[in-house]
């Protein structure tokens, strides 16, 4: 069903009008600037890179890698740097996380310790991971991607200003059948296209955590189509409980 879903999407097109979309963005936004990217070795990271490579040049292009602790598969994000040819640069986010636990270990509210907060253990690397993207691209005259895809962004699958904030965004508009694709017409090796991503905390994978497939999850939002009542209800309620991450801040107009 993927693959017909995807069947008249020209995926060659749209590498082009992609990298003409970043190369104009870069004209006006940050001439002569430097892509930033957090590269994880997942889909997302490595067909967002490599489209950068093709607007921008390698050599404009610098990848971070920011595993949290021992990370068991930086070899894949380490090895599409190498496959790209790009400069790229490792700092570890334990220290900073665990820094930030004991920081807060008493501030929480009627006893709850918030560094135990299931809700900060998830969203704190990224923000983490976001905070050193902009620390990094301040000294590299950079201008940061977001690596967030449109399936994901319609479920709310990413981490407000973590992983879903950003300077420019060439895969929001995609979903993941359709950045697979993009991955195949760019030449990437299948590895790094078809890797199973996880949430590298967990040890579950993106699809245990949602409860659903991709598959499924691009199926409706492409077409409509879902065939199990419950699933649709579950993301129908996802998008809209985590539609304000994808809304710019409401903000009081005085009259």
């Amino acid at each position: 069903m993927q693959e017909q879903l995807a069947s008249d999407f020209d995926a060659f097109k749209v590498k082009e009008q992609i990298a003409e979309w970043i190369r104009a963005y870069f004209e006006e936004n940050g001439k002569n600037c430097n892509a930033v990217i957090g590269i994880s070795g997942g889909k997302d990271s490595s067909v967002c890179a490599t489209l950068l490579c093709e607007a921008l040049g390698k050599d404009r292009v610098l990848g971070v890698l920011m595993p949290q602790g021992v990370q068991h598969d930086i070899d894949v994000a380490e090895a599409l740097a190498d496959h790209l040819g790009i400069r790229r640069i490792t700092i570890n986010i334990a220290g900073v996380y665990d820094s930030l636990k004991t920081a807060m270990r008493d501030g929480g509210i009627d006893g709850a310790s918030l560094s135990s907060n299931k809700v900060f253990y998830s969203n704190t690397p990224a923000r983490i991971r976001m905070t050193l993207l902009y620390g990094v691209s301040a000294l590299n005259n950079g201008r940061v991607a977001n690596t967030c895809n449109r399936s994901e962004d319609y479920v709310g699958y990413s981490t407000k200003f973590g992983d879903a904030a950003g300077d420019f965004s060439p895969l929001s508009g995609l979903t993941v059948t359709e950045v697979k694709k993009l991955g195949y017409a760019l030449g990437l090796p299948r590895k790094f296209i078809e890797k199973t991503p996880e949430d590298g905390l967990s040890g579950k994978t993106d699809e245990d955590n949602l409860g659903f497939t991709y598959a499924v999850l691009d199926r409706y939002i492409l077409t409509g189509e879902i065939d199990d009542l419950e699933t649709k209800r579950k993301i129908d309620d996802m998008h809209a409980r985590n539609l304000h991450k994808l809304l710019p801040m409401p903000s009081f107009v005085k009259k």
